[in-house]
């Protein structure tokens, strides 16, 4: 019998658009003969609707209460009697799902808030958990781990919207250049090069509309080099490394998703094999130090002397037809669509798992 899987994307995010561009592609690439798909589509207000058909998500660009396709019907999730189900709101009707596949890039679907209602729900669900998708989402407490762990990544000052912000005290600091940043956000939004007060006091109001911390962040010149990981936390592998050859300043909204000669991706990238190893091992040791399970991309920058720091992790990378998380595991040997497979069974593996743990003590047999 086919799996049930509600494929979730859209959100309240500024990653709403990259999301919906995510999904297409994971759509396409589900086996349809394992799994049977259900697309629920959370709008930019934050409103839950199923979408009746794949022909209504191939046309949307955006998804929000005023520009709903015909088939869009509001939806909720619900529990009854233990199992998770969907339920239609003007049908008065429910089905039983099997497991949840959140494509919810940024707030609200990366950050562990939707991963913990699944949680409530008793519901499966493909990729990290509560704990490891809100260390990855705060680069500040991403940063603070690594650095007691002894992986390299890059210095940094924590700026708060509420604080005075002194430029000089983080150019003494960090230097010039340095980059700002939104503390929980992805895909480059509110990500600043600043090379001078002028420019720096314009550009942390825009990164400070996307979060209240914003990481004030040294220049590291490098190759921007990405690894996808696979598995449980117990149990990962790391693909063959990629790399972004940028066009740009720096790996920019706009030269990921506005300008399509933005950035050149190569896959596999060019590395001696130590290099390969080194930049691996660091990946899965940095994925099992945030508690990531599932699926996770870890960027770096590699200097000329070969040594890695850690730029970030993406706990729900994109699926769009640029993204490195797919690419780098198709040079790895593994298809697209088994790719998508295995997330879901590592999901439904994950839920097995954590439901032999005990909630009821005064139920236990002594």
């Amino acid at each position: 019998m086919k799996k049930k899987v509600a494929l979730i994307f859209g959100g309240r995010s500024a990653e709403h658009e990259i999301s919906l561009r995510s999904i297409k592609n994971i759509y396409e690439a589900l086996d349809k003969k394992l799994f049977e798909a259900h697309l629920i589509g959370i709008s930019k207000e934050g409103s839950w609707y199923h979408i009746g058909s794949a022909d209504s998500l191939k046309k949307m660009t955006s998804l929000t209460d005023a520009t709903l396709p015909r088939d869009a019907q509001a939806t909720s999730l619900v529990c009854q009697k233990g199992k998770p189900s969907l339920y239609l709101l003007e049908k008065n009707l429910s089905f039983e799902i099997d497991i949840a596949f959140p494509v919810l890039h940024g707030t609200f679907g990366e950050d562990g808030t939707i991963q913990g209602l699944f949680k409530m729900m008793n519901l499966p669900f493909v990729g990290t958990g509560v704990m490891g998708s809100a260390m990855g989402m705060d680069k500040e407490i991403m940063k603070r781990l690594l650095t007691y762990a002894g992986i390299p990544n890059a210095r940094y000052s924590v700026l708060h919207k509420n604080k005075v912000v002194n430029f000089n005290e983080i150019k003494n600091k960090l230097g010039l250049p340095f980059f700002i940043k939104p503390a929980s956000s992805g895909s480059s939004v509110g990500v600043h090069k600043i090379k001078n007060e002028e420019e720096f006091e314009l550009k942390l109001k825009d990164a400070f509309q996307y979060d209240e911390k914003v990481l004030a962040e040294e220049f590291i010149q490098g190759r921007e080099i990405e690894i996808s990981v696979l598995g449980h936390n117990d149990s990962p592998k790391a693909s063959l490394p990629g790399e972004i050859i940028l066009h740009h300043e720096f790996y920019s909204y706009e030269a990921k998703y506005l300008d399509e000669k933005g950035a050149t991706p190569q896959v596999p990238a060019n590395l001696t094999e130590d290099q390969i190893k080194n930049v691996q091992n660091v990946a899965i040791k940095t994925y099992e130090l945030l508690c990531c399970d599932g699926f996770t991309r870890v960027d770096f920058f590699m200097k000329k002397s070969g040594e890695v720091y850690v730029n970030e992790i993406n706990t729900l990378p994109g699926f769009t037809s640029i993204s490195m998380y797919p690419k780098m595991w198709e040079a790895s040997g593994l298809s697209y669509s088994d790719l998508i497979t295995q997330l879901i069974e590592l999901g439904l593996e994950k839920h097995k798992r954590d439901n032999q743990i005990f909630f009821n003590y005064l139920n236990l047999e002594k």
